[in-house]
């Protein structure tokens, strides 16, 4: 049976008309467990909320100091971006200076997310490449890592040297083996882990510096920097990262994933969050993770961008308010 907890309702009438479950897991540098609601044991894929993972290796190994890369192109390998022009032209300029196009990605084409931006293809009939793929910026990471590797070209390949670092990386800030990998949307494998073991990884990062200890603790710094100085790159207008980070005011670095996973980082505080939503639903993990912020102090909940998570109106075809997705009050 799940050992999943109610995190958020959804009210309509008076009535509860569904709920959500979850797990969600609070931890301190050393892995120890500060909270936790549900299973801090399950066993999860994190799917995009472990980008910053992924690009520790881009860092540590040097590749992307010898490629001249800056603070934006850090978050961009920390992405879940929504295609808009400037993601895509960040993106592909990134490539023309690594002497790479847009051909030599393998995250495949994806529709923008952008509402103006895909409008304007549809009117120009303007097919979506791999640039617009939200994970474009992640997959050019593994590319700048591949070629200063003088590595083979396939680098989403389970045995290829990036994924090798990758889960190297991934293993040693969660503090365990990965039991077993999925093929994420964009075609790269997703190490899974316990709630406990994302936390985990996230309070490593929270404790992280960029100009202090070792290697893998200065690149985790340098990327958690890069993600809250430009918030609008790692996600988008409109998008619970971006609108969140913005309002942590510098307290936190979140990142979410497909199938209802957040996490954040919390360098103040040095803790690590991580939350499931165990229905996959988006509505719920960002009405969880804002609520969670709140309790921890990063967030406040008057504020615009967490009310409109925390207490999200239902609304019908007509705009009338006919009830809201409400996170539980044990998490706030």
């Amino acid at each position: 049976m799940s050992t999943a907890v109610v995190m958020v309702e959804v009210q309509r009438g008076g009535l509860v008309e569904s709920r959500h479950r979850g797990h969600a897991v609070v931890c301190d540098a050393s892995g120890a467990v500060v909270a936790a609601w549900g299973d801090p044991d399950a066993v999860i894929l994190p799917r995009s909320s472990v980008k910053m993972i992924q690009a520790l290796p881009l860092i540590e190994s040097g590749a992307a100091d010898r490629a001249g890369l800056g603070v934006e192109q850090l978050a961009l390998a920390c992405a879940s971006h929504q295609g808009a022009p400037l993601h895509v032209g960040k993106v592909g300029d990134w490539l023309a200076t690594l002497g790479l196009d847009e051909s030599h990605l393998r995250c495949g084409a994806q529709p923008t997310r952008d509402r103006d931006e895909r409008q304007r293809m549809v009117r120009a009939e303007e097919a979506p490449c791999q640039l617009h793929n939200n994970c474009s910026g992640k997959h050019a990471g593994f590319l700048t890592l591949t070629r200063d590797l003088g590595a083979g070209p396939e680098y989403n390949e389970i045995d290829h040297p990036v994924q090798v670092a990758v889960r190297a990386a991934f293993e040693d800030v969660t503090g365990a083996a990965s039991p077993t990998f999925g093929i994420d949307g964009c075609s790269a494998p997703n190490f899974a882990t316990t709630m406990q073991g994302l936390a985990r990884a996230m309070a490593r990062f929270a404790v992280a510096r960029p100009d202090t200890g070792d290697a893998r603790g200065r690149a985790a710094g340098r990327l958690v920097q890069a993600m809250m100085a430009h918030p609008d790159l790692v996600a988008g207008q409109g998008r619970a990262c971006t609108e969140l980070m913005q309002a942590a005011e510098g307290k936190a670095a979140i990142k979410t994933g497909a199938e209802g996973v957040f996490t954040a980082i919390l360098p103040e505080q040095g803790l690590g969050v991580a939350l499931k939503i165990e229905d996959g639903a988006a509505r719920a993990s960002e009405a969880a993770i804002a609520a969670l912020l709140v309790r921890l102090g990063v967030l406040q909940a008057d504020d615009p961008a967490v009310r409109r998570r925390m207490a999200a109106p239902v609304t019908n075809w007509r705009g009338i308010t006919t009830g809201e997705v409400r996170a539980v009050p044990g998490l706030f």
